[in-house]
């Protein structure tokens, strides 16, 4: 008989990585219009890490225990939709809620599609912030080609994506990173890579991607004057004042800045599959950590320096 328990992370206060357990509970179930999928592997991401040390609190209430984990790469197990089968290998984000560090989960048939060919479960995941990417360029900044495009954080989670998508798309790329990551940022396509610890007179950009966070105004200024800057990382130690300059700024004519909170649906995720198969983009994991390992994972991206994107296999 099947197990009706399963293995899952969560944390029971904020704090710092070791508040992260792994911890058992019942197996969900899938609803109506939602897929049940045993979990292969989740990303740690960046927003994350500012949740769990309570930065977002606001937002986040004091219940718990919470979980973590917002996308996924897995194996279908009860379809709920004519569009999967058992067994068939997938791959999506939860949107706005947490909770697929886990070995099960029931997701919603629309935010799932099917993983192209050929990619392993923990690339799949690797390149999932892809997703955030094309939202960026296509449909927020409305990048075009010979533009000039800066990254911030080139070579992590999002922007070492960002970086291959806006070559795809033709921008002029330059991408700023650590010194020891250079090389990363030219290998992903950046015709220039440049420290940010020193980087001297930049010129000015037509759009400017920011996966940083703080700082953003010294950036903003860099942008032409029909430049456009899309934020996808706050200032989560100055987290009003760093929401009420982005959002003073997206109501401007020049030079907005946009920002968003992505929730990707099936073509979104089919429209990253297109560009996987292609190889427009691949995918570059940095560390791969076992579930009850996690509290590392989190330390991991914490300490800074990643090549591509952290990794917890389930």
């Amino acid at each position: 008989m099947a197990s009706t328990s399963m293995r899952f992370a969560a944390y029971d206060r904020y704090g710092d990585a070791g508040v992260l357990h792994e911890t058992t509970g019942p197996r969900p179930t899938a609803g109506a219009g939602e897929v049940l999928v045993r979990v292969r592997a989740v990303s740690v991401n960046g927003g994350e890490l500012s949740m769990r040390a309570g930065h977002l609190r606001p937002l986040t209430g004091n219940r718990f225990p919470k979980r973590v984990g917002v996308d996924l790469a897995g194996e279908v197990v009860e379809p709920g939709s004519s569009r999967f089968a058992v067994g068939d290998r997938v791959w999506g984000l939860l949107g706005r809620r947490t909770g697929t560090a886990a070995e099960y989960v029931a997701v919603a048939a629309d935010r799932l599609d099917h993983l192209p060919d050929g990619v392993d479960f923990a690339s799949a995941v690797a390149l999932l912030a892809g997703t955030t990417a094309i939202t960026a360029f296509r449909d927020k900044a409305a990048l075009a080609p010979g533009e000039r495009l800066l990254v911030r954080g080139a070579t992590g989670g999002v922007g070492y994506v960002a970086v291959q998508l806006g070559k795809e798309m033709g921008a002029h790329v330059t991408g700023l990173a650590s010194a020891a990551n250079l090389d990363l940022a030219k290998e992903l396509g950046a015709d220039e890579a440049i420290d940010y610890r020193a980087p001297g007179d930049l010129g000015r950009f037509d759009v400017v991607l920011d996966t940083v966070g703080t700082g953003m105004p010294a950036f903003h200024r860099l942008l032409t004057p029909r430049g456009r800057m899309v934020a996808i990382s706050f200032d989560t130690a100055h987290l009003a004042r760093s929401v009420g300059w982005i959002a003073a700024h997206s109501l401007r004519r020049t030079r907005p800045v946009y920002a968003f909170s992505g929730s990707p649906r099936s073509p979104l995720l089919a429209e990253l599959g297109r560009l996987v198969r292609t190889g427009a983009v691949r995918p570059k994991v940095d560390r791969v950590f076992p579930l009850a390992e996690i509290a590392d994972a989190h330390r991991a991206l914490e300490n800074g320096g990643v090549r591509g994107k952290i990794v917890v296999e389930i």
